[in-house]
């Protein structure tokens, strides 16, 4: 049997673990973190994320699956270390992997024969080259080792899915010995095998990411000049899906991407091709679009209110999308933040993002049970995550229990019929303004 340990208990390790046990693999997850294994060996992931909290108690219970901190004996005893750390974004832009390091010195010191080391991690281009080599140098045993890329394509909110079920599993490899290995190992998914070298499956994870990431951005600038010319984006996108070469998925326009993944691998491929001494321009017109698209609602608020001080703020949704409770880069914290600076008084509500926005702003914000008790009384509405409970709201209700009724929609969640029969004022992205509700500075103050 194969022995397989997992190094990081986040998205990519613990998801990874997981589902590698599901199809039927020994595996062993490593974490450094003691609360967090002490919650898996409970059944409990410490991450939001459908169906996984599930699939741990069924592999652990049949004794395929178990989660320690001892790495020296779990990277001792093992055949294939996976390692599925973060690689958060350094202040300039670039990836930071000094989780990635410490993780091969560990594996490095204590690997008691031979061993493939399996980089699941996003990573810079040349990576697996340097891990390898720095892995060798700090070998403490006679064993061959070799690194092989094996990138995650996998979305929060539906990562069990896209790793049970992939469109592809992608592994770079300088051998048939890698090869081999990781073919054996994937061969239960029964999903498309790509081989090709370490650097060009390096670049895979990053080009992938990025286009999706230059395909919001392109949308969200279209959808503005759409607000200035008197056009409906979903207009727009509806017939430009039609065109197969372009598809309808990542054509929803917005308040810019976010999350862990397009933000900092947009960043790092556009930092890496400047060291390099190549400029990849299109990438950096999408960093720079999404990070004006952030701050889309709030402009479109000024024209309307010309001060937030002492105003009422509802706030629905504060994670980067629905289905998970991850706040990277969700463009409700920068929004709030500005919020709170210019004296607003701000409600905020979400189905599962609550306990961690808490952690940024324990006391600032107040956080409602329900849609229905932040707008009681609000002057103004935003909607930063489209949560189905969100979606599916009636409309009555923003008149009847709002003060004012302005609603400005970050993720077109309503339409503009159902919105003008409401009766109040919206204004969403790259669509026309609903202007049902008129109202007076002096009526706000009351």
């Amino acid at each position: 049997m194969t022995n397989i340990t997992v190094a990081g208990t986040g998205y990519v390790g613990l998801v990874t673990g997981v589902c590698l046990a599901e199809v039927g693999h020994s595996v062993t997850c490593v974490d450094n973190v003691q609360e967090k294994i002490d919650l898996l060996n409970k059944g409990i992931s410490p991450i939001y994320e459908p169906e996984l909290d599930l699939l741990i108690v069924k592999n652990a219970r049949e004794g395929k699956l178990d989660f320690t901190t001892d790495y020296e004996s779990a990277y001792a005893k093992s055949d294939v270390v996976f390692i599925g750390v973060g690689t958060p974004e350094n202040e300039d832009g670039s990836a930071n992997l000094n989780f990635v390091y410490t993780v091969a010195r560990q594996i490095a010191e204590n690997i008691k024969k031979d061993c493939l080391v399996v980089i699941k991690s996003t990573v810079p281009i040349g990576t697996n080259d340097k891990v390898e080599t720095f892995i060798k140098n700090y070998l403490k045993h006679d064993v061959k080792v070799e690194v092989a890329s094996n990138p995650e394509f996998l979305a929060q909110g539906t990562a069990v899915r896209d790793t049970l079920n992939a469109s592809r599993i992608v592994v770079g490899v300088e051998s048939e010995y890698a090869k081999n290995i990781l073919t054996d190992i994937y061969k239960p998914f029964n999903q498309p095998i790509l081989s090709m070298n370490r650097r060009s499956a390096e670049m895979v994870k990053y080009a992938s990411n990025d286009f999706l990431a230059l395909k919001i951005s392109f949308v969200n600038d279209i959808a503005n000049l759409c607000e200035v010319v008197g056009a409906d984006i979903e207009e727009v996108t509806n017939g430009m899906s039609y065109d197969a070469r372009i598809g309808n998925k990542f054509l929803n326009p917005g308040i810019g991407y976010g999350g862990s993944c397009f933000p900092k691998d947009t960043k790092a491929l556009h930092w890496l091709s400047e060291e390099e001494g190549y400029v990849l321009r299109t990438v950096k017109a999408a960093i720079e679009v999404n990070e004006k698209q952030r701050f889309k609602l709030i402009k479109k608020a000024r024209r309307d209110f010309p001060s937030f001080q002492g105003l009422k703020v509802a706030v629905l949704g504060l994670t980067f999308k629905p289905g998970t409770d991850d706040l990277r880069e969700a463009p409700s914290i920068p929004n709030v933040r500005l919020l709170l600076n210019q004296g607003a008084k701000v409600h905020a509500f979400d189905p599962v993002g609550i306990e961690n926005f808490k952690k940024i702003y324990p006391t600032q914000v107040i956080y409602e049970n329900s849609i229905e008790e932040v707008l009681i009384d609000a002057d103004l509405c935003f909607v930063f995550t489209e949560w189905e409970e969100i979606k599916t709201l009636n409309l009555d209700m923003f008149k009847e229990k709002m003060k004012t009724p302005f609603v400005y929609d970050g993720r077109n969640c309503y339409s503009l019929s159902d919105a003008k029969q409401a009766g109040i004022n919206y204004q969403s992205i790259g669509r026309p303004e609903i202007k049902e509700y008129k109202f007076s500075l002096e009526e706000i103050a009351k």
